[in-house]
Protein backbone atom coordinates (compact mmCIF):
# COMPACT_ATOMS: atom_id res chain seq x y z
CA UNK A 1 0.00 0.00 0.00
CA UNK A 2 1.53 3.25 -1.15
CA UNK A 3 1.71 6.02 1.38
CA UNK A 4 2.31 9.62 0.34
CA UNK A 5 2.90 12.25 2.97
CA UNK A 6 2.98 15.91 2.00
CA UNK A 7 4.47 18.71 4.05
CA UNK A 8 5.66 22.27 3.68
CA UNK A 9 2.42 24.15 3.19
CA UNK A 10 1.64 27.34 5.03
CA UNK A 11 0.57 30.95 4.78
CA UNK A 12 2.64 33.51 2.91
CA UNK A 13 2.17 36.92 1.39
CA UNK A 14 2.12 37.61 -2.32
CA UNK A 15 5.57 37.17 -3.76
CA UNK A 16 6.63 34.71 -1.09
CA UNK A 17 8.02 31.20 -1.51
CA UNK A 18 7.32 27.74 -0.19
CA UNK A 19 8.77 24.31 -0.79
CA UNK A 20 6.43 21.36 -0.61
CA UNK A 21 7.69 17.84 0.00
CA UNK A 22 6.05 14.50 -0.71
CA UNK A 23 7.59 11.38 0.76
CA UNK A 24 6.55 8.03 -0.73
CA UNK A 25 6.76 4.73 1.09
CA UNK A 26 5.22 1.27 1.27
CA UNK A 27 5.44 0.33 -2.38
CA UNK A 28 7.80 -1.47 -4.68
CA UNK A 29 9.45 1.24 -6.63
CA UNK A 30 9.02 0.75 -10.33
CA UNK A 31 11.64 1.63 -12.84
CA UNK A 32 9.19 4.04 -14.37
CA UNK A 33 6.62 5.87 -12.45
CA UNK A 34 5.27 9.34 -12.26
CA UNK A 35 4.87 11.60 -9.27
CA UNK A 36 2.72 14.66 -9.61
CA UNK A 37 1.44 17.65 -7.71
CA UNK A 38 -2.16 18.74 -7.98
CA UNK A 39 -3.99 21.60 -6.33
CA UNK A 40 -7.60 22.36 -5.60
CA UNK A 41 -8.93 25.72 -4.58
CA UNK A 42 -12.39 26.39 -3.09
CA UNK A 43 -15.07 25.66 -5.68
CA UNK A 44 -12.50 24.66 -8.28
CA UNK A 45 -11.59 21.39 -9.90
CA UNK A 46 -8.42 19.59 -9.01
CA UNK A 47 -5.73 20.60 -11.49
CA UNK A 48 -2.28 19.28 -12.15
CA UNK A 49 0.47 21.72 -11.31
CA UNK A 50 3.53 19.65 -12.16
CA UNK A 51 4.67 16.08 -12.70
CA UNK A 52 7.96 14.27 -13.07
CA UNK A 53 8.88 10.93 -14.59
CA UNK A 54 11.05 9.35 -11.95
CA UNK A 55 13.19 7.44 -14.43
CA UNK A 56 13.78 9.93 -17.23
CA UNK A 57 13.34 12.87 -14.86
CA UNK A 58 11.35 14.51 -17.61
CA UNK A 59 9.26 17.18 -15.93
CA UNK A 60 6.12 19.06 -16.85
CA UNK A 61 4.92 22.28 -15.28
CA UNK A 62 1.53 23.85 -15.98
CA UNK A 63 1.50 27.10 -17.92
CA UNK A 64 -0.12 28.89 -15.01
CA UNK A 65 2.95 28.31 -12.83
CA UNK A 66 5.71 28.07 -15.41
CA UNK A 67 8.73 30.12 -14.45
CA UNK A 68 7.63 30.19 -10.81
CA UNK A 69 7.28 26.54 -9.77
CA UNK A 70 9.88 23.81 -10.09
CA UNK A 71 9.41 20.09 -9.49
CA UNK A 72 12.31 17.87 -8.52
CA UNK A 73 12.94 14.47 -7.01
CA UNK A 74 15.42 12.95 -4.61
CA UNK A 75 15.69 9.27 -5.55
CA UNK A 76 17.53 8.27 -2.40
CA UNK A 77 14.81 9.72 -0.21
CA UNK A 78 11.98 8.73 -2.58
CA UNK A 79 10.72 12.25 -2.18
CA UNK A 80 9.42 14.75 -4.69
CA UNK A 81 9.53 18.48 -4.12
CA UNK A 82 7.63 21.46 -5.45
CA UNK A 83 9.48 24.72 -5.13
CA UNK A 84 7.04 27.62 -5.43
CA UNK A 85 8.32 31.15 -5.92
CA UNK A 86 6.56 34.46 -6.59
CA UNK A 87 3.36 33.11 -5.10
CA UNK A 88 0.07 34.74 -5.96
CA UNK A 89 -3.31 34.63 -4.19
CA UNK A 90 -4.66 32.44 -6.99
CA UNK A 91 -2.07 29.81 -6.05
CA UNK A 92 -3.95 29.23 -2.79
CA UNK A 93 -5.51 25.84 -2.25
CA UNK A 94 -4.90 22.34 -1.04
CA UNK A 95 -1.90 20.77 -2.69
CA UNK A 96 -1.86 17.02 -3.18
CA UNK A 97 0.85 14.60 -4.19
CA UNK A 98 -0.07 11.60 -6.34
CA UNK A 99 1.67 8.67 -7.95
CA UNK A 100 0.93 6.68 -11.08
CA UNK A 101 2.78 4.06 -13.14
CA UNK A 102 2.75 6.49 -16.06
CA UNK A 103 2.60 10.25 -16.43
CA UNK A 104 -0.86 11.61 -17.07
CA UNK A 105 -2.43 15.03 -16.79
CA UNK A 106 -5.80 13.93 -15.45
CA UNK A 107 -6.19 13.25 -11.73
CA UNK A 108 -8.47 10.34 -12.64
CA UNK A 109 -5.40 8.36 -13.70
CA UNK A 110 -3.72 8.59 -10.31
CA UNK A 111 -4.83 6.04 -7.74
CA UNK A 112 -2.59 6.90 -4.81
CA UNK A 113 -2.88 10.27 -3.11
CA UNK A 114 -1.53 12.03 -0.08
CA UNK A 115 -3.68 13.83 2.45
CA UNK A 116 -2.78 17.26 1.10
CA UNK A 117 -1.09 20.34 2.49
CA UNK A 118 -2.72 23.76 2.56
CA UNK A 119 -1.17 26.75 0.84
CA UNK A 120 -2.60 30.19 1.51
CA UNK A 121 -1.28 33.28 -0.24
CA UNK A 122 -2.55 36.61 1.01
CA UNK A 123 -2.49 39.84 -0.94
Amino acid sequence: QVQLVESGGGSVQTGGSLRLSCAASGHTKRRDECMAWFRQGPGREREQVARIDTNSRRAYVADSVKGRFTISRDSDKNTVYLRMNSLKPEDSGMYYCAISPYCYASPANYNSWGQGTQVTVSS
